[in-house]
């Protein structure tokens, strides 16, 4: 069973940027394309970035060009450094598999608000 924490959501004001980490448990991450999804009230689970084993990454329209997504094979870690944060960005945060196989964890709230 894969255990996934995320964590470095927080408030920010429109304009700044906050870096979410997410510590995933097992031995096979490497093997894993890993992604990022945001919950944000009243709307569904949407995948925001995700990253190959090989480090090719994509996104959500909505994100390119101020969401970049990493991963650290060797400490089992997935990043996702957010710049030009938005209202529209505030939601909880998950990591998980690109297919969103591994169990939810808890995610991570950001709130972009003046």
């Amino acid at each position: 069973q894969v255990q996934l924490v995320e964590s470095g959501g927080g408030l920010v004001q429109p304009g700044g940027s906050l870096r979410l980490s997410c510590a995933a448990s097992r031995l096979l991450f490497g093997s894993v394309t890993m992604g990022w999804y945001r919950q944000a009230p009243g709307k569904q689970r949407e995948v925001v970035a995700a990253i190959s084993n090989s480090g090719t990454t994509t996104y959500a329209d909505s994100v390119k060009g101020r969401f970049t997504i990493s991963r650290d094979n060797v400490k089992r870690m997935v990043y996702l450094q957010m710049n030009s944060l938005e209202p529209e960005d505030t939601a909880v945060y998950y990591c998980n598999s690109g297919a969103g196989t591994f169990s939810w964890g808890r995610g991570t709230q950001v709130t972009v608000s003046a």
